[in-house]
């Protein structure tokens, strides 16, 4: 069993060979099932994901509570006007979208985990139909992805309420930015730079779920982490590397979260949802 970013990315380098074969062989090896079985199974969760990022940019989807809603349409709208890049924008509008459909109790891929469940789509579907990509070499990224969220949760945590943000759209960015490295035909070395990139932009973030809903401000740093990501996988591919290892970033965190006060990790007690206008909210529903 694969325990470390370095150990992933050498196995590749030998073999000389994407991330995902490595880890399709791996899981067949461990689980018994064909790759052709693992694959199909990723592809479901493949179908899920553009579903809800294609439902949340179609309409203005509301959340049960009322608090947030259509934030991914709107983004969806202005993409191409947008300052940042229509690519850049439209990974945002799929992540919130994704997002918006979580809010609304509607059917998404906790990956990996519900409150970072749009950016991971919202990266690879962007990036995936920037690069003409068929949805098979997507959903071959993803599982480069799901080998980078498992090591982070082996090692560190992807629970807010364990390590704070940091952790959820922390890990989401960082499986993000490796998939599309690998949509890009960047290495895997370069993958592994991209992950540290992409988790070092958050380190200490903190969870304040406003009247401890995945709304607020969740929904927004969905977008956030879609951007990093692609930023992150861009920066690796010019050349740039993080002069901290991965496997050390992901460490590094996991002693940030451990040091957080209790109240800025889920609780709704710190943070955002203290402020009066997240008390107001709060108090409203």
């Amino acid at each position: 069993m694969i325990r470390s970013i370095e150990e992933l990315v050498k196995s590749a380098e030998k073999r000389g060979c994407k991330i995902s074969t490595v880890v399709r062989e791996l899981e067949a090896k461990y689980t018994g099932s064909t790759e052709e079985e693992l694959f199909k199974k990723m592809r479901s969760y493949f179908d899920v994901m553009k579903e809800a990022a294609n439902r949340g940019v179609a309409a203005e989807i509301r959340s049960i509570s009322g608090i947030t809603g259509g934030e991914g349409r709107k983004m969806w709208n202005a993409a191409g006007s947008a300052l940042a890049g229509s690519t850049v924008a439209k990974a945002a509008a799929r992540a919130m979208a994704v997002s918006n459909v979580n809010a609304s109790m509607g059917k998404i891929v906790a990956a990996p985990t519900a409150g970072s469940c749009g950016i991971l789509p919202g990266s690879v579907l962007t990036v995936g139909e920037k690069l003409g990509k068929s949805d098979d070499e997507i959903v071959d990224s993803l599982f480069t992805a799901a080998a980078v969220g498992r090591i982070i949760a082996l090692n560190a945590t992807i629970a807010g309420a364990e390590g704070g943000c940091q952790a959820e759209c922390g890990a989401a960015s960082a499986m993000a930015a490796a998939a599309v490295v690998e949509l890009a035909g960047g290495s895997p070395r370069q993958a592994a730079h991209a992950v540290a990139m992409a988790l070092k932009a958050v380190m200490g973030l903190v969870c304040d779920p406003v009247a401890g809903l995945v709304e607020v401000p969740c929904i927004k740093r969905n977008a956030m982490g879609a951007a990093q990501a692609i930023l992150a996988a861009d920066m690796a591919m010019a050349g740039i590397e993080s002069v901290i290892p991965a496997d050390e970033v992901i460490t590094a965190m996991k002693e940030v979260g451990r040091m957080m006060s209790d109240r800025l990790k889920e609780t709704a007690m710190g943070g955002l949802a203290v402020t009066p206008t997240g008390k107001n909210l709060s108090e409203k529903i």
